[in-house]
């Protein structure tokens, strides 16, 4: 089975990296694959830019990653309340493709952020827009406060609380992937 893995940052030393990392920690017995955003900067989608240069193929290499998942861990970065530009932009170039971008597969949701809010509102608008782009969504887990609830140098979270969660999240999506 196999498990695609990005987070929706172009930081190269995204904190919501570090929580996918852990996270796919425990599903060792998958083949993970990780993607960066920074390995898919395109130019700002514009419906001109479309008809003058057509979609690049950095967009339909994307989508081909997630066909060939079996599900997906998503951490999301919180840029002024929102999604960051690399992440949105990437799915604005996705979606002229075809809008089924997630191709039914069943996904992992996660955010985190120094503060309190721990990506909660991208957390929930991606919540609530994936549907749209064919993505089912297993769970989501926001991690508030990442420098006290992460471990950086082990590589790991410290509070039980979020362990307990992140552990039943990442039970149902094995469950949900091995009932397929």
């Amino acid at each position: 089975m196999k498990i695609l893995s990005f987070a929706a940052s172009n930081s190269r030393h995204s904190i919501n990296r570090k929580l996918l990392n852990y996270t796919e920690s425990l599903f060792s017995d998958f083949d993970i694959e990780h993607l960066d955003l920074n390995d898919y900067e395109m130019p700002i989608y514009s419906i001109d830019r479309e008809h003058e240069s057509g979609i690049p193929d950095l967009a339909k290499q994307f989508v081909h990653a997630i066909a060939q998942a079996d599900a997906l861990l998503i951490s999301f970065a919180e840029h002024n309340g929102n999604y960051t530009v690399a992440y949105k932009n990437i799915l604005d170039w996705c979606s002229r493709l075809d809008r089924n971008i997630y191709q039914n597969k069943p996904m992992l949701l996660l955010s985190t952020s120094p503060g309190q809010g721990g990506g909660g509102r991208v957390l929930t608008m991606a919540e609530n827009a994936i549907p749209y782009f064919s993505g089912t969504v297993i769970g989501t887990l926001s991690v508030p406060s990442f420098n006290e609830n992460f471990d950086v140098d082990r590589g790991m979270l410290v509070n039980e609380t979020l362990i307990h969660q992140l552990t039943a999240l990442t039970k149902r999506l094995r469950e949900t992937i091995q009932g397929q």
